[in-house]
């Protein structure tokens, strides 16, 4: 079976110090997320701010994404985890899609598993890009 390729990812150094921080602060409460979340650190393409796309998904973003299974669309904004609100539509960086989500382009597709561990393929959208800081 054919690893899956993974697509790149572009994330602000600003950024990459809060999410550095988030891993040591979860590792003991949920250690599997905070490794994926290193791990996705670890292959990033580091960039200062100013310098990342407008169509990357950083802290902030509003992200339009499609489950390829299913056709259904959804759209969050991607924020730190202290401004997170399902209700709102904000999404934490520190939840598995929020993970998944961090420094990709819009037009990439990725493998993502469910709550329920089902594999689902999403493509990213549209990203318009926010204002809230590093």
């Amino acid at each position: 079976m054919s690893k899956v390729q993974r697509p790149q990812i572009t994330i602000a150094q600003e950024t990459v110090d809060h999410l550095e921080a988030l891993v040591e602060g979860a590792a003991a409460r949920m250690p599997e997320l905070a490794d994926r979340l290193l791990d996705e650190l670890s292959r990033a393409r580091i960039l200062p701010a100013a310098r990342i796309p407008a169509d990357v998904v950083g802290i902030g973003s509003r992200v339009t994404w499609r489950d390829e299974t299913t056709g259904q669309e959804q759209t969050a904004t991607l924020v730190w985890p202290e401004e997170a609100d399902i209700d709102a539509g904000r999404v934490s960086v520190l939840t598995p899609i929020g993970v998944a989500l961090i420094g990709l382009k819009a037009g990439s597709r990725f493998q993502w598993e469910t709550r329920g561990g089902e594999s689902r393929n999403l493509t990213v959208l549209a990203v318009v890009p926010g204002n809230i800081p590093a």
